[in-house]
């Protein structure tokens, strides 16, 4: 949704209702939210996050990252953020996958090293373990 949202130039609510579940059971309905809490809360804080990225990426410019490296980064910082009950290396080891399976070869590595980085140069809300 992000990246459709990045690409695309489509508002959070006009993508957020194109993945919407048709049917809702217990289980699409809580997914869906939880998703929709995470697409809600990026966008909304997109500057702020595209900010602490531009820190950590010194020899990098945001618009010239891969869009699904920068969205996936977008999504680790917003977690880092505001998601103060989840761990701070799952989200690390969540958005390294998800650049493996998603993004280029050196996706997970880029991803990595960019969150690493920025993991050791601020302090977040919440654990890191």
């Amino acid at each position: 949704m992000l990246y459709q949202s990045d690409v695309g130039g489509a508002e959070g609510e006009q993508v957020l209702a194109e993945f919407q579940p048709t049917e809702y059971t217990g289980e699409a309905e809580r997914a869906f939210s939880y998703a929709r809490s995470l697409v809600e809360g990026t966008l909304s804080h997109r500057q702020e996050i595209d900010d602490l990225i531009r820190q950590q990426a010194e020899h990098w410019r945001l618009e010239r990252m891969p869009p699904v490296d920068r969205n996936i980064l977008r999504l680790a910082v917003y977690e880092f953020l505001y998601q103060t009950d989840v761990p701070k290396l799952v989200i690390l080891d969540e958005a390294i996958e998800l650049a493996k399976e998603f993004g280029s070869e050196q996706s997970g590595r880029f991803v990595n090293g960019l969150l690493d980085g920025i993991l050791k140069r601020h302090s977040f809300p919440g654990t890191l373990t």
